[in-house]
């Protein structure tokens, strides 16, 4: 079965003293050469091709029967006409000029390919509920008026905001209006919104060391002087912090499961520095990625639950309640800011997809939303101990775990003596995702681990073949 027309570009020039029909020839034989035909493809039709290109019939005809006769395109009737598979094949398929490859991507891990085992930042794909949600998508597409096929608001589907707003009062003790919630499409676009509407050249940003690097990596590009403070069991050192710029104008923190070394910031760090940021008139950033899923006790209340200043910028996400494929996370702006808030949202974007934010309105309002959250932390708390105890077992005293409250992935730690980052690259080369703790620190003393997510760790068996694939690749 010969494939279909390729996509050509035969745009002639009507300019030239060169007759169309030769031109014609011109392209094919270019095309034919280069590799972008090959022997047996088909090419267009004639009437299709004087049609495309605006021309007579007679003209691509003459064209086609010199390129026929020449021994390019052999005609086969009611078959069509193609590329002669008596060519010979050209003698190179790339170009005269080689074009540099792209560059290495930052997040190796988010490809668009399939997840990779033991990758971070997933949760349980096979444990979502796809019947009920493409019910629900189903349901939104099916009855959209004409209305939704238009522009969406920049701020955010209005009953989705609502909807959040409501669950952040119950779940995280967080007390805001509807106005004050919006939409984005993950973390760097909220913190686009949020140094759009709030930050100036030169501000002072505490980050924590080690913090997330992927955040790390969009701020280091931001026009701001970051700051890493330093992390230790009780999580952000906000003494330190002071001491290296007392009035920076931001700080931002994972308290709730700090990332990566899933630490909570304890009550008196978090009064410090919600007093620290009254003080300053400074605004706080509490990313509050995964803190759904907590093992031990009730889910802790969020900072902003506590802020008596107005000065905390609360950021969630979908990406771990739900699936990160939806790219839909959102922001609640501070009462005082709401204004800049509105204002950046319009300048950066034209609004995220109606369908989904309709179907996730949909999916909390239902119900499915709390009585999924409720499924996957009784299924994370089994996974999570069943991935420590196989990989320590098989592994020995390689490694050791220390098991935090919360959170979709765990830290195995390693030896003082040992090179994370080259321990890391030889399991990767096995197939496996696993990042070196090290690669996630600046200033402060960098101590070597690995990190792996277990939300996809089905059962033993599973568990027990990835921690033989890790054993081999360190060996």
């Amino acid at each position: 079965m010969k494939s279909a027309a390729p996509a050509l570009d035969l745009q002639l020039d009507r300019t030239l003293a060169l007759p169309m029909y030769l031109q014609i020839c011109q392209r094919f034989k270019t095309a034919i050469e280069q590799g972008n035909l090959r022997a047996g493809d088909r090419v267009p039709a004639v009437r299709a091709l004087a049609t495309e290109l605006n021309l007579a019939r007679g003209t691509v005809e003459m064209a086609y029967r010199i390129l026929t006769d020449e021994g390019y395109l052999q005609v086969r009737g009611a078959a069509g006409t193609v590329v002669s598979p008596e060519l010979p094949p050209p003698a190179s398929l790339q170009p005269a000029t080689v074009l540099p490859g792209p560059a290495r991507a930052v997040n190796v891990d988010h490809d668009g390919k399939p997840p990779k085992p033991l990758q971070m930042g997933l949760p349980a794909l096979d444990a979502f509920p796809r019947k009920v949600w493409n019910r629900l998508v189903a349901h939104r597409l099916r009855g959209s008026e004409p209305a939704r096929l238009a522009y969406p608001d920049p701020a955010g589907y209005a009953r989705l905001r609502e909807r959040i707003a409501t669950y952040l009062g119950v779940s995280r003790g967080v007390n805001c209006r509807p106005e004050q919630v919006f939409i984005t499409t993950g973390l760097r676009n909220t913190l686009e919104m949020t140094l759009s509407s709030l930050a100036t050249a030169g501000d002072g940003f505490w980050f924590e060391d080690p913090g997330y690097i992927f955040a790390r990596m969009f701020l280091q590009h931001a026009a701001l002087d970051m700051v890493p403070v330093p992390v230790d069991e009780h999580g952000l050192m906000v003494d330190a912090g002071k001491q290296l710029r007392p009035h920076a104008r931001f700080a931002m923190v994972t308290p709730s499961h700090q990332s990566p070394l899933g630490v909570t910031l304890s009550l008196e760090r978090r009064m410090a520095l919600l007093e620290w940021a009254g003080q300053n008139g400074s605004w706080i950033i509490e990313d509050d990625y995964d803190s759904e899923f907590r093992y031990q006790g009730r889910p802790l209340p969020a900072l902003k639950s506590l802020d008596r200043n107005d000065r905390v910028i609360y950021s969630g996400t979908f990406s771990k309640s739900m699936f990160p494929g939806l790219r839909l996370a959102y922001v609640v702006a501070p009462v005082s800011a709401v204004a800049s808030f509105q204002a950046a949202s319009s300048n950066l974007n034209a609004g995220c997809p109606y369908l989904f934010q309709a179907a996730i309105a949909d999916f909390i309002a239902d119900g499915h939303f709390s009585r999924h959250l409720k499924k996957m932390r009784l299924l994370y708390a089994e996974r999570r101990a069943l991935t420590s105890r196989v990989f320590q077992e098989v592994l020995g005293d390689r490694i050791r775990f220390d098991l935090q409250p919360g959170g979709l992935h765990i830290l195995a730690k390693l030896a003082a003596h040992e090179d994370d980052v080259r321990l890391a690259e030889q399991i990767r080369s096995a197939g496996l995702a696993m990042h070196p703790l090290s690669r996630w620190y600046l200033n402060a003393a960098p101590q070597p681990g690995l990190l792996l997510g277990f939300a996809n760790v089905p059962d033993e068996k599973e568990a027990t073949r990835l921690a033989l694939k890790v054993r081999q690749a360190l060996a």
